[in-house]
C-alpha cells in the first residue's frame, strides 16, 4: 500500500469568518479519500492560538480552509512559505490583492476588466468630513457598503438613504479601517470557479445565486437551508463563455494559483457583465457553490480536493 500523504486541514482563525471556516474544514476532512490521505484538523482559535505545531516533519501538505483576514489575505500564506511546506491555494500576492476590495478593483481596472462604479475612504476621512454625501455623490441609490477586507457578506449593508448609509458605514468600520461603497445595479448574480496553475487554469460552468431578499447576506449563505444556486446557470451560450473568459482573466490579473471563485453581476437588459470580486479561498461547506460548479463540470468533490493537493506539490516542486 502506498504511504498516505499527511494533510493538515487548517481552519478557524481570528477573523469574523471563524465559524464558516470550521464548516468548510469539516467538509474537507470528511471528503478526503482515506486511501490517499491521512488528514488532521489543525484549529486556530479566535485568539490566534494553534491546536498543533505545524512542521514539515509532521505534515506533507497544508490545506488552509480559512476565510477572511489572517487566513485569506496573504498573512498565513507568507507563514507557510517561510516553513517551506506545500500548501493549497493562491500565494501571498494573489491572496492579498483579492482580499482587499480596493486593491482588487485597481488591478481589474488596469487590465480593462469591468467593475461597477465605486468609491472608498478611510475611517479618518469619514470622521473628518462635514459633508458625508460629498464622499459618495458620484453614485446613485441603492448602494452597497462593505469593509474593504472581509468576506461572507459580513459587515455589508444595502442602503437607500443617508440614514442607512451612515449606519452601514459605521458597521463596516467595525471590521476594517477602509470602507468601499459600490453602485447597486439591477442584475443577476453569477459565479464561476477557476481551477489550475499559473499557465493553463480551467473555468467551471457558471452558476447563478438566488436571493430571497434584496441581496445574498450571511444568513442566506450559511444559516438557511434553502437552495441558493442554480448550476449550471440558465444563460445564453455567448454569455456563459464571456463569464468563463472573464473569470480566467481575473484569475490571471491577480496571479492566482490553485483555485478561486469569481463573482459576477449580469445585467440582462443592458447585456453588461461586471466582475464583483474574486475569492481565493471560497467556502468548502456542503453548500459550497464552488464545489457544486466543479461537480457540474465533471469534477466530483473528492477529485477536486485531490487536484488541489496535486497543484500544491507542483508549485513547490516536491
Amino acid at each position: 500500500m502506498t504511504e498516505r500523504l499527511r494533510v493538515a486541514v487548517l481552519a478557524g482563525g481570528p477573523s469574523a469568518e471563524h465559524e464558516v471556516s470550521l464548516q468548510s474544514a469539516q467538509a474537507v476532512l470528511h471528503a478526503l479519500p482515506r486511501d490517499l490521505y491521512e488528514p488532521t484538523a489543525l484549529i486556530i482559535d479566535r485568539q490566534g492560538r494553534w491546536s498543533l505545531e505545524l512542521g514539515r516533519d509532521l505534515f506533507d501538505v497544508v490545506f488552509p480552509v480559512l476565510h477572511g483576514p489572517f487566513g485569506e489575505d496573504g498573512v498565513l500564506q507568507g507563514h507557510l512559505e517561510t516553513l517551506g511546506i506545500p500548501y493549497v491555494g493562491c500565494g501571498v500576492l494573489a491572496s492579498a490583492v483579492a482580499m482587499d476590495k480596493v486593491a482588487m478593483r485597481r488591478a481589474f481596472l488596469a487590465e480593462d476588466i469591468p467593475v461597477t462604479p465605486y468609491v472608498w475612504f478611510t475611517k479618518h476621512e469619514w470622521g473628518a468630513t462635514t459633508d458625508p454625501w460629498n464622499l459618495v455623490k458620484s453614485l446613485e441609490w441603492p448602494m452597497y457598503v462593505k469593509p474593504a477586507n472581509m468576506g461572507s457578506s459580513i459587515g455589508v449593508s444595502r442602503v437607500t438613504s443617508m440614514a442607512e448609509l451612515r449606519a452601514g458605514i459605521e458597521l463596516a468600520f467595525t471590521y476594517d479601517r477602509v470602507v468601499i461603497v459600490e453602485q447597486g445595479v439591477n442584475a443577476r448574480e453569477l459565479i464561476c470557479g477557476v481551477l489550475g496553475g499559473y499557465d493553463a487554469p480551467e473555468a467551471s460552468v457558471p452558476g447563478e445565486l438566488h436571493m430571497s431578499g434584496e441581496w445574498l447576506d450571511y444568513e442566506a449563505k450559511y444559516l438557511s437551508r434553502a437552495n441558493i444556486a442554480t448550476i449550471p446557470a440558465a444563460l445564453p451560450e455567448r454569455v456563459a463563455e464571456d463569464v468563463r473568459e472573464l473569470a480566467l482573466r481575473a484569475f490571471r490579473v491577480i496571479g492566482g494559483y490553485g483555485l478561486s471563485r469569481v463573482d459576477f453581476l449580469y445585467g440582462e437588459e443592458t447585456g453588461r457583465l461586471y466582475v464583483l470580486e474574486i475569492n481565493t479561498m471560497p467556502g468548502f461547506t456542503s453548500r459550497s457553490v464552488y464545489a457544486k460548479a466543479w461537480a457540474a463540470s465533471g469534477v466530483p468533490y473528492p477529485d477536486l480536493l485531490r487536484r488541489l493537493i496535486d497543484l500544491a506539490f507542483t508549485r513547490s516542486g516536491s
